[in-house]
C-alpha cells in the first residue's frame, strides 16, 4: 500500500509541483512533475494515481481557461433558509454549468451576509448567462441573485500544499498583472480537441505519453492533437495541468488540507481597480484574485481574492498585511469584509454549446 496522504513526505513534494505548477500544455505532464519535483517519474505517475484511487486527489486534468471560452460569473444568490440545502444539491447535481457551489456566512451582519448560496457558473457561447440563472432562480426558489463576471484576472492557482508554509505579508516583488477576459471564436476542430483534452483522467491513465489515447479518441493523429493543443496554450486558452486535491472534506484517513476557506472583499475607489488588483494579487497566500463589480448590496465591492488554510486567525492575518499594504501604497479602501465559506462542492462548469442544448432538452421532457 502507498501512502496517500498528503502529508505523507515523498506526496507533498509531487504535489508541491503537480498542484499548480505546470503551465499550458505539455506533452509529457507526468516526465515534467517528475523533473520539478526531483522524483522518479515511476513514483510519480504511482503515487497520484494511489492518491486519485484514494480520493486524496479528486482530479486530474488539463484546465482551460474558461473566462474566454464561455460567459462566466461569480453568482450570490439570496434564498430562503428552508430551500437552501435542496437549491445547494440541485446546483451541484442538476446544473453542469455550475461549478463552485459554496454556502457562506459573514461574522456579523453585514452587506449581502443575506446572500448565502454562492456559485461559479458558465453559459456556453451561443447562450446568456442572465436567462441561465433566472432559469436557475426559478428551479431553486431564489428571491434574487446577484451576477458578478471577472473583469480581470489577477491571481488563479491552487498549490494548497505549498501555500501551508507562507507566512502573512510573503509578495511577489512586481504586482500581479491583470489578464483581461474576453471570449475567443473556436472552430469545431478546436472545440473537439478541446473537450477531449479537459476530460478528467482515470487512475489507469495516468502513464507516460498520456495524449496517445486522447488524440485516439479525437480522432486525430497524435501531432494534430498535439498542433491544436499548442496553439491553444499560445493563445491562452490553456490553463495548467493540475492535481487537484480534496480540499473541502477530510481524507478517508481523517486528515484534511484546509479547514477554512475565505472569501476577501475590498471596495476600491473606480478607475483604481487594476492598480489595486494588481496590489493585492501579489500576495502569495491567494489563490484567485479578480476584479469584480458586486454592486450596491455589497457596498460596491470591486476586487474580490480567495485563500485557504488550516487557522482562521492565521487567514485573517493574511488579510490584515493586505489591507495594510493598500494603505501603504496608497490606495483607499471604503469598505471591506471576509464570507467564510462552509458547505462546499466543486466541480468543472462545462462549456459545451452542444451539451447545454442537450441539457435544455431534459429541463423540458
Amino acid at each position: 500500500m502507498l501512502p496517500v496522504e498528503h502529508n505523507d513526505p515523498v506526496n507533498a513534494k509531487i504535489l508541491g509541483i503537480s498542484e499548480d505548477k505546470i503551465e499550458g500544455f505539455v506533452r509529457e505532464p507526468f516526465e515534467e512533475i517528475a523533473k520539478r519535483s526531483g522524483i522518479s517519474v515511476d513514483v510519480v505517475m504511482a503515487r497520484i494515481a494511489a492518491m486519485l484511487r484514494a480520493g486524496t486527489i479528486r482530479r486530474v486534468r488539463q484546465t482551460l481557461l474558461a473566462t474566454n471560452l464561455a460567459e462566466g460569473a461569480l453568482v450570490a444568490w439570496k434564498v430562503p433558509e428552508d430551500r437552501i440545502d435542496t437549491a445547494f444539491d440541485w446546483m451541484f447535481r442538476q446544473d453542469p454549468f455550475s461549478g463552485h457551489v459554496v454556502l457562506r456566512s459573514t461574522d456579523t451582519v453585514s452587506a449581502g451576509s443575506d446572500y448565502k448560496l454562492w456559485t461559479t457558473v458558465k453559459a456556453p457561447q451561443g447562450f446568456s448567462l442572465q436567462a441561465h440563472c433566472e432559469l436557475l432562480a426559478k428551479k431553486v426558489g431564489a428571491e434574487r441573485f446577484r451576477l458578478m463576471p471577472a473583469k480581470g484576472i489577477f491571481t488563479l492557482g491552487v498549490g494548497h500544499v505549498r501555500r501551508k508554509t507562507i507566512e502573512p505579508g510573503s509578495k511577489a516583488d512586481q504586482p500581479a498583472k491583470m489578464i483581461p477576459v474576453q471570449i475567443v471564436d473556436l472552430s469545431d476542430h478546436e472545440w473537439n480537441v478541446l473537450l477531449t483534452l479537459k476530460r478528467e483522467f482515470t487512475p489507469e491513465e495516468i502513464r507516460l505519453s498520456p495524449w496517445i489515447a486522447r488524440a485516439r479518441e479525437a480522432g486525430v493523429s497524435v501531432e494534430e492533437f498535439y498542433r491544436v493543443a499548442e496553439e491553444l496554450s499560445a493563445r491562452k486558452i490553456i490553463g495548467r495541468f493540475s492535481t487537484f486535491l480534496e480540499h473541502v472534506k477530510p481524507s478517508a484517513g481523517g486528515v484534511r488540507v484546509t479547514r477554512f476557506n475565505a472569501l476577501f472583499h475590498w471596495a476600491v475607489p473606480r478607475g483604481r481597480e487594476i492598480e489595486a488588483g494588481g496590489e493585492v494579487g501579489r500576495h502569495h497566500i491567494l489563490t484567485h484574485c479578480y476584479w469584480r463589480e458586486a454592486g450596491p448590496e455589497f457596498k460596491n465591492v470591486n476586487i474580490m481574492a480567495v485563500a485557504h488554510g488550516t487557522d482562521k486567525q492565521l487567514l485573517l492575518d493574511h488579510k490584515g498585511t493586505i489591507d495594510r499594504h493598500l494603505r501603504s501604497s496608497g490606495i483607499p479602501v471604503s469598505y471591506t469584509n471576509v464570507f467564510w465559506g462552509g458547505r462546499s462542492e466543486i466541480k468543472p462548469s462545462e462549456i459545451s454549446p452542444h451539451i447545454y442544448r442537450e441539457w435544455l432538452k431534459t429541463l423540458q421532457s
